[in-house]
């Protein structure tokens, strides 16, 4: 089970016991925020992405070829594609429900960058750095951890800081 991988993960840093499980699911951030009584935008939203097998890639991401990557970003924005474009060559193209599972271990809905393979890149948004403390997913459906930049940082292992996001348009 993902969140016993995450539990494990965690454990790293004296972390396993401070997930919160709850009977509610956490799958979206409307959902998340609701269950753990805070704004959506503290939900540190974890969004899969696949690297396409493409040669053409700038030096610095050959690397990531034809793998995943996971960018946190914070629960009131959506990753903006030129932007994305710009920072990493490629166009984002997100995961399939069953290429989250096998390329992050974690099913969409608890999909989190914790207990992932070496191979699988996280880079955090800096739409996070408004905020103490955030809410990432822990593995599961109804799961989360409250976490400061920096142990959101440490835990993920993050390879940057990086600025791919966009405010979501309110409708109306």
């Amino acid at each position: 089970m993902a969140i016993e991988k995450v539990r494990e993960h965690l454990r790293t840093w004296d972390r396993d016991k401070d997930i919160i499980e709850l009977d509610a699911s956490t799958a979206t951030v409307a959902q998340a925020a609701a269950a753990l009584g805070v704004e959506g935008a503290r939900i540190a939203k974890s969004i899969s992405l696949k690297i396409p097998e493409d040669p053409g890639l700038p030096r610095e991401n050959a690397v990531l070829s034809g793998r995943a990557m996971i960018i946190v970003t914070a629960g009131d924005v959506k990753l903006d594609n030129r932007k994305f474009k710009e920072f990493f060559g490629f166009k984002a193209r997100m995961l399939s429900p069953e290429e989250a599972l096998e390329y992050t271990g974690h099913e969409v809905g608890g999909v989190c960058p914790f207990g992932l393979g070496k191979d699988v890149p996280v880079y955090l948004d800096i739409s996070l750095r408004r905020f103490v403390t955030v809410y990432p997913a822990c593995g599961s459906a109804n799961s989360a951890i409250e976490l400061t930049l920096d142990e959101l940082n440490e835990y993920a292992r993050s390879k940057a800081w990086i600025d791919v996001s966009k405010p979501i348009e309110s409708a109306g």
